[in-house]
């Protein structure tokens, strides 16, 4: 009787047990995690209190914390100015999410423009977007951005744009194959106009300097390594996206495109002279390169483009008479007679000032070199070098003399003065703070892909391969990226106190550890239920 009696009770109790357990293995938001999030609400808090909120936007400051908490990776580090911007860039990014008739969607400048399309979108910088907001928890805002581009009139080849690419690499984060599987035709699509419209006689691809985002460059227009990147990213992932989804011609066919546009800029815009890929004039009939070094000569490696036997190039970024300077890089080397930094005329030149944009292509075509190529031109100091250059370059002193973090249009490598802001408060009718908060570029994914080193990949699995110099911190953790749909926690602790889980760098995923590694190096691990 005794038995019969409690046999329910026990029952019920280890009903619910196993629910706990299983809603906690499906649920990653139910893990608590090991950074706790009001360790950083300080800094929305500053940020808010220094700010104007000139143009309000969908998410007001007001509901900052709320947002981010929710949607973001935690992130901690010894560093001040890395871990101060990590999260003011995400507290900006948040000003950019725009509901519209067509569903969200991300702008670049929080006023009206004149040269923007619908809503004030702007295309030049969405793939910085989709980069960057791929680690955003919530889906349904680069959803919504993806089909506007695609299917909703946004000017998808107003400028320059690896939309593919980006698609494509959002899903090695999210691990739902669903969008890139609707979308397909219409990136096949997108990519058949670009054809149409700026393949050269020389079977590269040629666009303006401006409609690459990069006015009045000293290259100029051609075919530039930019726009041919882009588009050998854009046929490389319409090819691993076919090859997803079984259609193996589809496949076939734009794996043999991207191989030949990664033939013609290894042969046509290598300037074997300078060591560097440069501008080649439209319907050259011989080989009379721009001769001048410009950032965006890295951009091949943005996409892990080319075979080994180039890295030489990267002999120029720590040169300071080619693009290192204290708040760079520059946009040209430095020794190049066309490098300026001018106060007068059009207040957006890409002949020698800073420019994010630039910036994050060229620390993420880095962070590729350091981790897919062997060479002895750049180590993971440099990356630091300059992450941290890039950190510390955003930030303005107002007239108070309060210094603030900021981020705007093109920067005085020299000074870290903002240059068309500058320009703009002198001129009657310019927009107030045009490039306040300017969306341009990224800094959050330069942390969690390139410093901290979380390398998506197709399927269960997971790869990190940090780009911290050795020695240089003895703790960081990088917290609730939600992975595949799981919760990982990626930390370093040399001594094991910090966090209390063991010394070392390990991987945690849903609570649950994965990988270990007594110090900072490459690690691959399985998901949890592969």
């Amino acid at each position: 009787m005794t038995c019969v009696k409690h046999t329910p009770i026990w029952s019920l109790r280890r009903g619910l047990i196993l629910f706990i357990m299983v809603a906690c293995f499906c649920s990653p938001r139910l893990f608590a995690g090991i950074l706790e999030p009001e360790w950083f609400h300080h800094y929305v808090e500053d940020f808010n209190a220094s700010d104007d909120e000139l143009y309000p936007s969908e998410i007001s400051n007001f509901n900052a914390w709320e947002f981010l908490r929710a949607n973001i990776p935690l992130f901690e580090c010894p560093d001040h100015d890395l871990e101060e911007v990590y999260y003011f860039r995400w507290w900006t990014y948040r000003k950019h999410i725009k509901h519209t008739p067509d569903g969200f969607i991300i702008t670049e400048f929080q006023p009206d423009v004149p040269w923007a399309g619908k809503y004030n979108s702007i295309n030049c910088a969405a793939g910085h977007h989709i980069y960057e907001g791929r680690w955003m928890h919530d889906p349904k805002y680069l959803s919504d951005y993806s089909v506007f581009w695609l299917r909703k009139g946004g000017g998808i080849r107003t400028y320059s744009f690896w939309v593919a690419d980006a698609l494509w690499n959002r899903f090695l984060v999210t691990g739902d194959e669903r969008e890139i599987r609707e979308l397909l035709p219409d990136l096949v699509n997108n990519y058949v106009e670009w054809e149409k419209g700026n393949l050269d006689s020389s079977g590269l691809f040629w666009q303006e300097d401006g409609k690459d985002g990069m006015e009045v460059s000293v290259g100029g227009s051609g075919c530039r390594a930019t726009i041919n990147t882009y588009m050998f990213a854009d046929a490389q992932a319409i090819s691993k996206i076919a090859d997803l989804l079984g259609k193996k011609e589809m496949s076939s066919e734009f794996q043999m495109k991207s191989k030949g546009i990664k033939k013609l800029v290894q042969e046509k815009l290598w300037n074997i002279n300078q060591q560097f890929f440069e501008t080649l004039p439209r319907h050259a009939t011989h080989l009379n390169w721009a001769g001048v070094r410009e950032l965006h000569g890295f951009t091949p490696w943005y996409a892990n483009l080319p075979d080994r036997g180039f890295e030489s190039a990267w002999s120029q970024i720590m040169d300071t008479n080619g693009f290192f300077a204290s708040y760079g890089p520059t946009t040209t080397e430095r020794r190049n007679r066309g490098f300026a930094l001018s106060y007068q005329g059009h207040e957006c030149q890409w002949n020698g000032p800073g420019w994010p944009y630039s910036t994050s292509v060229t620390l993420t075509a880095m962070a590729n070199l350091l981790d897919n190529y062997s060479q002895n031109f750049v180590g993971k100091k440099d990356y630091y070098t300059l992450l941290k250059i890039y950190a510390h370059s955003q930030q303005l002193k107002l007239d108070s003399g309060k210094v603030v973090p900021w981020i705007d249009d093109n920067i005085n490598p020299d000074t870290g003065d903002w240059m068309a802001r500058t320009m703009m408060k002198s001129r009657k009718g310019e927009i107030h703070e045009r490039g306040k908060d300017y969306n341009h570029s990224t800094f959050c994914d330069l942390i969690i892909n390139g410093l901290i080193g979380l390398r998506p990949q197709v399927g269960n699995k997971v790869e990190i391969s940090p780009l911290i110099p050795d020695g240089q911190w003895d703790y960081f953790c990088l917290d609730n990226v939600l992975y595949h749909g799981h919760s990982l926690s990626i930390f370093y602790d040399k001594t094991g106190r910090r966090y209390g889980k063991g010394k070392g760098l390990r991987v945690f995923a849903d609570g649950v550890e994965i990988a270990h590694a007594r110090r900072l190096q490459k690690l691959y691990a399985i998901l949890p239920g592969a």
